[in-house]
């Protein structure tokens, strides 16, 4: 079991097991509202080219489709990419951010949603997703820093404890494979590093309670990364302790900080990322 930390995947949350659909279920339900909302401002419009990258369970992707036809198109790439449903105006393809190339100044809108954290690569592959901006196209990236989500609620000192030990074991997990959970705070600086112009920096923090879709996806994490957590230090009373401290109606924490970040490739080519 110790061995199982050290090996973690690059990317912790495997897109085949039968934690899978839960995990897209409840990142949708925790998210899209406010990534819909983040792309409106963006100005999507029929016919624009998108490059959805670490698509998961393709919700963001249908969402773009519905909005750029007629004559647009939306590329949507995961490792393993058959949650993303079939339908007109989106293509599904298997495709690694980190090691496949993509088309250079060939996209309108390029999203990459909770994904560039948790590679080793990402500056690379951040500069990789600039190259494949067309002039004037714009790059949506959200990320976050986990290092503000406390517990503000609970019963006892001891679940306090006992919740931030699974905030801290869920970090190391992340950090095993690569990952940086603090990311988040850092991605402003790292689009305009990689020459990205008019950035749009959108933090947000919500409470979560024991029936928001934040703390759900919390609680779900603690099935899907059940055997990594405990290579990280937590024991079995434990995870069933933080688990009927997530399902407390009483239970109060802070969300940590997401960052929704959009930066714009300039008209005159001088984005392009070396």
């Amino acid at each position: 079991m110790a061995d199982t930390l050290t090996q973690a995947a690059r990317y912790a949350f495997d897109n085949d097991t039968e934690h899978s659909r839960e995990q897209h279920r409840c990142l949708a339900a925790a998210y899209d509202t406010a990534t819909f909302a983040h792309l409106t401002a963006a100005r999507v419009a029929p016919g624009w080219r998108c490059l959805e990258i670490g698509a998961g369970g393709g919700t963001v992707a249908h969402w773009l489709a519905e909005r750029v036809l007629p004559g647009g198109h939306v590329t949507a790439t995961d490792v393993k990419p058959h949650h993303i449903a079939a339908r007109a105006g989106l293509t599904a393809l298997a495709h690694d951010a980190a090691t496949d190339p993509l088309p250079e100044a060939a996209y309108d809108l390029v999203v990459a949603r909770l994904v560039l954290q948790h590679l080793p690569e990402r500056t690379a592959v951040l500069g990789k997703l600039v190259r494949s901006l067309a002039p004037g196209g714009v790059l949506h990236v959200e990320e976050f820093d986990t290092s503000y989500e406390p517990p503000l609620l609970t019963p006892d000192e001891e679940s306090a404890r006992v919740y931030e030990k699974f905030l801290d074991a869920k970090c190391a997990v992340f950090r095993a494979g690569g990952g940086d959970p603090h990311w988040g705070r850092q991605v402003p600086t790292a689009l305009r590093a990689a020459g990205l112009v008019d950035l749009d920096v959108r933090p947000r923090i919500e409470l979560r309670t024991s029936d928001s879709p934040g703390l759900q996806l919390q609680l779900h994490h603690t099935y899907h990364l059940q055997y990594q957590l405990l290579a990280a230090g937590m024991t079995r009373d434990e995870l069933a302790r933080v688990r009927a401290l997530m399902r407390d109606p009483g239970f109060r924490a802070a969300s940590s900080v997401l960052y929704a970040v959009q930066g714009r490739r300039p008209d005159d080519g001088r984005g392009a990322a070396t």
